[in-house]
């Protein structure tokens, strides 16, 4: 019961944050930027601001440069598709509701080419899209660690339980079998003791009967001493 008591916090927190799925949704939004409105899309996210900040600046970090210091996060050399892109991408978080925003997007009028500029937007799309899942997938990755985590400490308490178990098992069996002995061992005593007052007994009513024996010898011994005596 001790045990139960001691896992049940750890197993209703495993349940309550493997209780629902989480849904990405990306929507098209613009952000004001250098005081330029630039496209992009955004996806809401369940957690706080700088969760969702390390986990984006990691995400872009596998396809492009950041600048360092910059507000709004600034991309340069992105790779995207398997094509380099020189126009700068833009990013930020903020905080939405409950969770947190991840926003990603371009301002056009810096993109020399309109059709890149598209295609660009396109990916942008996909690509928060990917960052959703990935984030998701990544928390729910730590929450599989830590349910391993609990499993092997369980499997251990269960394994020490097991061995106590059995070790308390062998200790009964050879106390039951000392508990036999001992038993024998009284009855044995007890007969032995019954045995050895009969004897006492016995030797008792023996020294009495050599004891009368005795008496009358030496009274035999008196008068046949008394007769030597008158011999003349």
């Amino acid at each position: 019961m001790n045990t139960l008591k001691k896992f049940a916090p750890l197993f209703f927190a495993l349940v309550v944050m493997g209780s629902h799925a989480q849904q990405v949704n990306v929507n098209k939004e613009t952000s004001r930027i250098k005081n330029d409105q630039a496209e992009g899309f955004a996806v809401e996210l369940e957690g706080n601001v700088d969760d969702v900040t390390n986990a984006f600046n990691k995400y872009i970090r596998s396809f492009a440069r950041l600048k360092f210091g910059t507000n709004p996060m600034t991309t340069s050399e992105a790779v995207i598709n398997g094509t380099s892109y020189k126009s700068p991408l833009y990013a930020t978080v903020k905080e939405k509701g409950q969770g947190a925003q991840a926003w990603m997007g371009l301002k056009a009028n810096e993109w020399t080419s309109e059709e890149d500029a598209q295609t660009v937007m396109k990916a942008i799309d996909k690509m928060m899209y990917d960052f959703g899942v990935k984030y998701y997938r990544d928390k729910i990755q730590v929450q599989i660690d830590e349910t391993n985590r609990a499993l092997q400490a369980v499997e251990k308490q269960q394994q020490r339980l097991s061995t106590e178990n059995k070790n308390l098992t062998m200790k009964l069996e050879n106390n039951q079998k000392e508990k036999l002995q001992l038993e024998k061992s009284l009855e044995t005593n007890k007969l032995e003791n019954q045995n050895l007052l009969l004897k006492m007994e016995q030797n008792k009513k023996s020294q009495d009967s050599v004891s009368v024996a005795s008496e009358q010898i030496k009274k035999v011994l008196e008068m046949h001493q008394e007769r030597q005596k008158k011999v003349n």
